[in-house]
C-alpha cells in the first residue's frame, strides 16, 4: 500500500511515534485505543488495546525491530486473537510539504497472507489510515 499524505514528513513522523498521537487514529473507526507499553526503540516492546463496540478487547502487540528516524519503522505485530507472527513496515518520505507513505505487511507464508486479506486485515488498516489522514489534516 502507498499514498501520499497531505502533511510534512515531521507531522506524519510523530503521528507514527508519539503515544498521545497514536490512539488518536490507530484503531479502526469505532474502536478506542488504549496504549499500555510503549517503548519506541529498536528492541523496544509495545501493547495497545482497543475497545470494540460490542465492549470486548482486542489486544495489538509487538517489538520495533528497525527504526530509522523519519525514513522507517520496522516492527512485528500479533493482533490477538486474529493475527500472530506478522511483520510491519511503514517508511515515509517527503515530498515537499507532503510525505510519501508505504505499508507492508510481511506474512510467514503466502498461504497465511490469503487467509489474513480473507478476514479483512487490509480493511481494519485502511480505516486506521482514514483516521491518520483526518488526525493530520487537524
Amino acid at each position: 500500500m502507498k499514498e501520499l499524505l497531505n502533511a510534512p514528513l515531521a507531522l506524519v513522523w510523530e503521528a507514527w511515534t508519539q503515544p498521545e498521537h497514536i490512539a488518536s487514529w490507530w484503531a479502526p473507526n469505532g474502536m478506542k485505543l488504549d496504549i499500555v507499553e510503549h517503548n519506541f526503540t529498536v528492541g523496544g516492546k509495545w501493547k495497545f488495546s482497543m475497545t470494540m463496540p460490542d465492549g470486548n478487547e482486542f489486544i495489538s502487540q509487538g517489538i520495533n525491530k528497525e527504526i530509522i528516524q523519519q525514513e522507517k519503522i520496522v516492527f512485528t505485530t500479533d493482533f490477538k486473537p486474529m493475527t500472530e507472527n506478522v511483520e510491519i513496515h511503514a517508511l515515509f518520505k517527503a515530498d515537499g510539504d507532503k510525505t510519501n507513505f508505504t505499508f507492508h505487511v510481511i506474512h510467514a507464508t503466502e498461504e497465511y497472507c490469503r487467509q489474513q486479506e480473507k478476514m479483512g486485515i487490509y480493511n481494519g488498516w485502511g480505516s486506521a489510515f482514514d483516521r491518520l489522514e483526518s488526525f493530520l489534516e487537524q
